[in-house]
């Protein structure tokens, strides 16, 4: 089965938001990449939950996704810092957004994807968890400052 562009973008926004999960998961738990990679790719991705079927996502775009965030944790780390409100350390923010920007640093070190989709992604991903909250906005304006840091050929 051939897949539309379309199809495997919904697959790899669907990625973006299980790798934001894993990794709060990793956070909580204190698990390993590896069991945390493993659990979503047999039990989530496409899984079906009191009737509703969970978003099939794209496996190799979570699986990178996963393995640079954790990698690349420390400089990513610094880099949200630099984004950040004076006084306000990566450590003390809301272990979600923490997820969140671990995802989306991994994804700006990566040249594959343009900076302002990976942006626009990661925006999406805030809403879903913070529907009515000034989260989306925040998320936007951090990741810009990465994007422009990481990449700023890109702008």
């Amino acid at each position: 089965m051939t897949l539309s562009g379309n199809q495997k973008r919904k697959m790899r926004s669907a990625a973006r938001l299980y790798a934001v999960q894993a990794l709060f998961q990793m956070e909580q738990s204190g698990q390993t990449v590896d069991a945390v990679r493993a659990e979503f790719m047999d039990h989530r991705f496409g899984a079906v939950y009191d009737g509703d079927e969970l978003a099939e996502g794209d496996p190799d775009h979570f699986a990178r996704v996963m393995e640079d965030a954790v990698n690349y944790q420390a400089p990513i780390d610094q880099a949200t810092d630099r984004a950040l409100v004076a006084k306000w350390p990566i450590a003390r923010i809301d272990p979600t957004l923490r997820a969140l920007f671990r995802a989306a640093g991994a994804e700006l070190r990566d040249t594959g994807t343009p900076p302002r989709v990976v942006i626009t992604e990661y925006v999406d991903v805030a809403r879903a968890f913070f529907p009515d909250g000034q989260e989306p906005k925040f998320v936007n304006a951090v990741l810009d400052h990465m994007a422009r840091e990481a990449r700023p050929d890109a702008f």
